[in-house]
């Protein structure tokens, strides 16, 4: 499964994987423990931090000084990633 953004911020995993990091209740963990799988370690180190920091910025969840934080982006988009996943199957 895709999810793909305007700014080039594009993540490929299964929807099991997809429906792990996102589900009722917290999802930090379970984010945090697909972070460390090497298929998603590899294309989130591709993301460019200034691209995903505006494309996070449009979300208006974050202000500046936390959206400066480039491992706390990642997290945040795997996370929403896995719910966009989710919410088209």
């Amino acid at each position: 499964m895709w999810n793909s953004s305007n700014y080039g911020n594009d993540l490929n995993i299964t929807k099991a994987l997809a429906e792990s990091g996102s589900h009722a209740g917290a999802c930090d963990g379970d984010i945090a423990g697909l972070r460390t799988l090497p298929q998603i370690r590899r294309q989130l180190a591709k993301l460019d931090p200034d691209n995903l920091r505006r494309e996070l910025s449009e979300y208006g969840a974050w202000d500046e000084q936390e959206l400066a934080d480039h491992e706390a982006n990642l997290l945040r988009w795997l996370w929403i990633s896995c719910g966009d996943i989710t919410d088209q199957n």
